[in-house]
């Protein structure tokens, strides 16, 4: 039976992820994007950590842990944060967020390397899909005059490195620390370069200067989408069956391509049409069982 609280909060997810790509590329175009990520990621995890404790949860880890957490913080926070923030700088956040919500193919196709998984039909057409509908948006970059795709190509590579990230959150044993702990944390630990590469290479920003849409935008990144979206994902998983949670997953980049055209007026074209069919639909192959 499915809990009503948690339709309501899928929903409510699925809407603010997905409005969070619009929001980011008005933060970017202001605010350098170590200095947005440093602000992210810190105060995300420091939150998540936070309300861990307020619950009642164990947030403290074995030190034997650390060389862990710190692998896969590299691929989940450090990576992917300045690529998909850099991404935003040379492309739409519409097509930043159908690129970077390929990641469970990617994943999928990897866990047959790294996890030693099976590759099944579904593992196979899914992948498919997902690169035609990569390499569709590649194309139109490269077929006009004097474009360079380098804005697709960062948001690939955020993509990939959030799968291996993913990937390898499975071969390590975690219990019993908390989901929103082990989150926590990697945002911090994946932070510090971040941090450091903020303090080595970006100048201290005014952000009392920000323009009204890049402050909006910056507040929402950090507030909505590193700290209610990230506590009401692992309050949705407790409620609501897995498969439809993964739900929220295929969502996410069609409501980020519509807010993206609402907000910032960006166009959605044929190209940007089909690959969101090609993604989403690989998505849904990946996610769905066969009908017993």
């Amino acid at each position: 039976m499915w809990s009503l609280s948690g339709i309501a909060l899928l929903a409510a997810l699925t809407v603010t992820w997905g409005f969070n790509w619009p929001m980011m590329k008005l933060a970017v175009q202001e605010v350098p994007p170590w200095t947005f990520r440093t602000l992210c990621v810190m105060v995300g995890g420091g939150a998540l950590l936070a309300l861990t404790a307020l619950t009642g949860g164990r947030v403290t880890f074995p030190a034997r842990r650390l060389p862990a957490l710190m692998l896969v913080a590299l691929f989940n926070v450090t990576t992917w944060h300045l690529f998909s923030a850099y991404a935003l700088l040379y492309t739409g956040s519409g097509r930043a967020a159908i690129i970077g919500y390929t990641m469970p193919i990617w994943a999928s196709a990897l866990s047959v390397w790294l996890l030693h998984e099976r590759v099944g039909p579904r593992q196979i057409l899914a992948l498919a899909l997902g690169m035609a509908g990569l390499a569709l948006l590649l194309a139109q970059d490269l077929g006009k005059v004097g474009a360079t795709p380098i804005g697709a190509l960062l948001m690939l590579g955020a993509s990939v490195s959030w799968a291996i990230g993913t990937v390898l959150i499975k071969r390590f044993a975690w219990h019993p620390m908390p989901v929103m702990a082990l989150t926590g944390w990697q945002l911090l630990i994946g932070g510090v370069p971040i941090v450091i590469g903020w303090w080595l290479w970006e100048p201290v920003p005014d952000l009392g200067a920000l323009s009204l849409p890049a402050a909006l935008g910056l507040a929402y990144a950090v507030l909505v989408a590193m700290i209610f979206c990230q506590t009401a994902y692992f309050r949705m998983v407790s409620l609501v069956p897995a498969n439809v949670a993964a739900m929220a997953v295929m969502a996410v980049p069609v409501v980020g391509v519509l807010s993206s055209a609402w907000v910032l007026g960006e166009p959605i074209g044929p190209a940007e049409v089909v690959a969101l069919v090609l993604v989403v639909g690989g998505l849904f192959v990946l996610v769905r069982r066969p009908a017993r």
